[in-house]
C-alpha cells in the first residue's frame, strides 16, 4: 500500500483556499441556473455571489464578473464562462456530470462552449429567471 500523504508544509494563505464560483448575485437567470446546477450536480466546489466576497478579490475583475462566472482562488481567476462551469461541473460526486464537463473541456466543443456562453451572458435578462437587471452593460461601462 503506498503513502499518501502530503510532502512538505501545509499550504497556507489566499492559495491554500478552495477555488469558488464567483457569479453574479444580481441576476436572477444567474441565480436560478446556480441552483439548479447545485440541485442537479451538487457541485463540490462553492458557488458564491461575488457580491459576497471580499472586495480585493474582487476589483480588479468587476467588468468580467458583469458578463461571465468566474473560478476565483483567492485574487487569481482560474477559468471564466464555459471553462468555469465546466470546472465547476467536474467537481460534482456524479460521474455522468463530471463527464459532461470532460467533454466541455474537449477542443472542438470549447469552443462551441464559449460561443453558446457568450450568446446565453449577453441575452440572460430575456431567459427565464432573467429580469432587466441582469442585463449585461455595454463594453467599457
Amino acid at each position: 500500500m503506498t503513502s499518501h500523504a502530503p510532502r512538505g508544509p501545509a499550504p497556507h494563505g489566499p492559495a491554500a483556499a478552495p477555488p469558488v464560483l464567483a457569479y453574479d448575485g444580481d441576476c436572477g437567470f444567474c441565480q436560478t441556473s446556480v441552483d439548479r446546477i447545485r440541485g442537479l450536480a451538487a457541485p463540490a466546489l462553492e458557488a458564491v455571489p461575488w457580491q459576497f466576497l471580499p472586495a480585493e478579490s474582487t476589483a480588479p475583475y468587476l467588468e468580467r464578473l458583469d458578463r461571465e462566472v468566474l473560478l476565483l482562488r483567492g485574487g487569481t481567476v482560474l477559468a471564466g464562462g464555459a471553462d468555469a462551469l465546466a470546472r465547476w461541473l467536474a467537481t460534482s460526486p456524479s460521474a455522468a456530470y463530471r463527464a459532461l464537463a470532460a467533454v466541455l473541456r474537449l477542443p472542438g466543443l470549447r469552443v462551441c462552449a464559449r460561443v453558446v456562453y457568450r450568446w446565453v451572458s449577453r441575452n440572460r435578462h430575456r431567459l427565464p429567471g432573467g429580469t432587466p437587471a441582469c442585463a449585461v452593460p455595454p463594453h467599457g461601462e
